[in-house]
Parts: structure tokens; C-alpha cells; sequence
């Protein structure tokens, strides 16, 4: 059975500078995959691409079988994503802005309203459910952004940074809801945050200047009295390795 999420060979360009290079995963149900690396390093174009809001210069990125290039609507269907900065449309209420994105994924009637009231929830907005979203603090701003992207209930979801701006028990609470959904779902997330690694992903990649230089869990990556800060540090900050391959931790 294939992989949820299977990229081969991903390449972006831009110019004469390779943002993302060659870089090739899968995550199988039930994975909860830390996407880690400095900032420059091509996480968040690499998610973009899996997301299919941006074209890759090569390779292939597939969710669910769909190819995000060749299949777009298809391989949507099948994805829950988080983006950058939690984007929505700020003058409309939290519940205005689910429920538009709800009618968007072909919810009406009692479906809709059942989804929207899942979705908050979830992610416990219920009590600023008729505000506008440009009066929300950032972290619930990042809620509202979450809520949207479980509105579905999508197989693969990929969040980027999705306890930006919460405070420690916002963490906590997004950080259950991710072990909680993580059995029936493939999971990526990227994070700047070492500690949400330990905390909840089962397997982590780090990539530094476009390239995955590690692809382990946490547990082997903390082993011999290192710390994934540790690792983090020695990885990303030391030179690129010699043949262009990337390293596996055993």
C-alpha cells in the first residue's frame, strides 16, 4: 500500500538559486513527520510544493496517489494545510470565514454547520466564534487557520509552524489534538519549535540549504547524550555533506 504522501526528487529553482534540492520522503498513515531546518533551509517551499501552491522545477509530489501537479483537485481533496502566517480573510468572523471555507469544500445545509462546529471545537474557538478574525490575538488567528484546514477531515494534513504564537497550554492543547488524530492520518509539520518534536512526531527530517541531511526519529537522533538541539546545531550549521547524499541515522 502506497505511502499518503510521497515526494520524489523535488527540485525549486528560483534563478540561478536552488531553494529546494532533489529532496525525496514518503509518510505512511499513522506518521507524525517534524520538518525541521533554519530559516533559508526550504521548508516552507517544499510544503508549498507538497500543498501544490507552487510549481515545482522537478520531481513529483503525490497525496493520497494524486500527483499535485497533473491531479491538483484530486490530491486537495485529500489535504488539510496550514500555511505561512495562518492566512484567512480578516474582516470576516471566525464562524463567516469556516463557513466559507466549509461551502468551498462542497459542505451545505446541516453538513456545513456540523463541520464548522467540529472544526472550532477542536480547536476550542467557540468563544470568539463571531468575532472578526482581524480582532483575534495571533494564536487564535493560528487556530482559526488550523480549524480551516481540519474542516474535512483530510487524510494528510501539513501544518507549517502550527503553535506559532500560542501560549504554553494552547500548545499543549494542539499538541493532544495532533497524538489524537495522528493514527487515522499522515502528518507533516514544520516547526522551528526542538521540544514539539519529542513531544509529538514520530519521525523527523532535517534539511539545511535545500538538501535532507537526517531522516530518523527523535529517540535516535537524542541518543549518546545529544540533545536535538545538539544534532540541530551540528547538522545545519556544519558543511553540506561531500556527495550531495542525504544522512540516514541508523
Amino acid at each position: 500500500m502506497a505511502a499518503l504522501i510521497e515526494i520524489e526528487r523535488l527540485t525549486k529553482r528560483f534563478g540561478g538559486f536552488t531553494a529546494v534540492d532533489d529532496v525525496s520522503f514518503a509518510v505512511d498513515r499513522g506518521e507524525v513527520l517534524g520538518f525541521l531546518g533554519p530559516n533559508g533551509a526550504g521548508k516552507s517551499t517544499t510544503m508549498r510544493m507538497l500543498a501544490g501552491f507552487m510549481p515545482p522545477t522537478a520531481g513529483t509530489a503525490r497525496i493520497c496517489g494524486a500527483d499535485v501537479v497533473a491531479r491538483p483537485v484530486a490530491a486537495k481533496r485529500s489535504l488539510g494545510f496550514l500555511p505561512e502566517g495562518a492566512p484567512t480573510y480578516p474582516e470576516m468572523t471566525v464562524t463567516g470565514f469556516l463557513g466559507f471555507a466549509a461551502r468551498i469544500r462542497g459542505f451545505r445545509g446541516s453538513e456545513l454547520h456540523d463541520r464548522v462546529a467540529n472544526a472550532m471545537l477542536l480547536t476550542q474557538l467557540e468563544g470568539v466564534r463571531l468575532q472578526p478574525i482581524e480582532t483575534l490575538s495571533k494564536g487564535f488567528k493560528r487556530r482559526v487557520g488550523l480549524a480551516q484546514a481540519l474542516l474535512h477531515d483530510p487524510p494528510v494534513l501539513v501544518l507549517d509552524e502550527p503553535t506559532d504564537g500560542l501560549d504554553p497550554n494552547q500548545k499543549h492543547e494542539v499538541r493532544d489534538l495532533i497524538r489524537r488524530m495522528a493514527p487515522q492520518k499522515a502528518i507533516v509539520i514544520s516547526t522551528h519549535i526542538l521540544e514539539e518534536v519529542g513531544a509529538v512526531c514520530t519521525r523527523a527530517i532535517i534539511i539545511a540549504r535545500g538538501r535532507v541531511v537526517v531522516d530518523a526519529p527523535p529517540s535516535v537522533l537524542e541518543r549518546e547524550g545529544q540533545s536535538l538541539d545538539d544534532v540541530f546545531r551540528a547538522l545545519t550549521l556544519g558543511p553540506p555533506p561531500a556527495d550531495g547524499a542525504a544522512r540516514e541515522a541508523a
